[in-house]
């Protein structure tokens, strides 16, 4: 198999062929969907978190798109017998979660779009984000945990939670450069999603860190106001992984709008 993955251990077909896809963040791994992993398999849920490509033993690709990557889970998906996906994106997974969208409608019983935007990069974003492959070409793995752990967690969770940090950084140093930078430059080359958004038909939250200095409420709010629908949810306490930082007040609103897309 091409992509590498963690899963609930339950199979789809156990819940009439439907599962909750988990899309993680650049440039960690699906490790950081433990915390839903577990609250999920506790519920009964079929749940599947799939690493990118580079990632935890998935093949390494020097270059790649969210379309392409988007393809690559819905052949996942089929494999394991699933006809519809919960799209759960945080950040990246966001992103790759609008592509998912944007090709396989009938195949999403609903997103969940947490900590990311619909909006492709502005020029300054782009020569930041060039320079930062730059950087990390350079100077290797550790290069981007320097520069993405100050943003991932509030200041109070980093003193009264350093195994969290700890655990996030390793995520990242293990890592290979290709990996890191081969995934960048797909965030780079990202189709604009905002015209999608009016068009988005089937059950949405999204969810936000209130601390998210990345993708900010307003970042949030937006994503909503524009989604038919939509129902927003801010994350006390939480920075841009808002599931890792604050796991049960995430979970519970996964939890409950899952309940909602089953009809349980």
């Amino acid at each position: 198999m091409m992509l590498t993955s963690r899963t609930t251990g339950i199979a789809p077909e156990d819940n009439e062929g439907h599962a909750v896809l988990l899309l993680h963040a650049f440039p960690v791994s699906s490790g950081m969907w433990e915390p839903q992993l577990g609250a999920l398999a506790e519920a009964g849920i079929a749940a599947i978190a799939p690493n990118a490509y580079g990632i935890e033993g998935s093949e390494e690709k020097t270059a790649w798109t969210f379309e392409g990557y988007a393809r690559e889970l819905a052949l996942l998906l089929d494999g394991i017998g699933c006809r519809k996906a919960s799209v759960v994106g945080l950040s990246m997974g966001g992103y790759q979660a609008f592509a998912f969208y944007r090709l396989f409608p009938e195949h999403t019983a609903s997103l969940v779009l947490c900590d990311t935007r619909a909006e492709a990069d502005v020029p300054e974003a782009a020569k930041q984000r060039q320079e930062f492959i730059e950087a990390v070409e350079n100077r290797g793995p550790a290069e981007a945990a320097g520069r993405m752990m100050p943003n991932y967690f509030t200041p109070e969770t980093f003193s009264a939670n350093p195994a969290l940090a700890r655990q996030t950084e390793a995520m990242i140093t293990g890592q290979s450069v290709t990996a890191i930078t081969a995934a960048m430059k797909a965030i780079m080359q990202r189709e604009d999603s905002s015209r999608l958004l009016p068009a988005i038909t089937c059950p949405v939250l999204v969810l936000n860190g209130r601390k998210d200095r990345l993708t900010n409420p307003e970042t949030a709010t937006a994503i909503a106001k524009s989604i038919p629908g939509a129902k927003l949810e801010l994350i006390d306490e939480a920075g841009h992984l808002s599931n890792m930082e604050q796991p049960e007040r995430f979970n519970r609103a996964l939890l409950d709008h899952l309940r909602k897309v089953r009809g349980s």
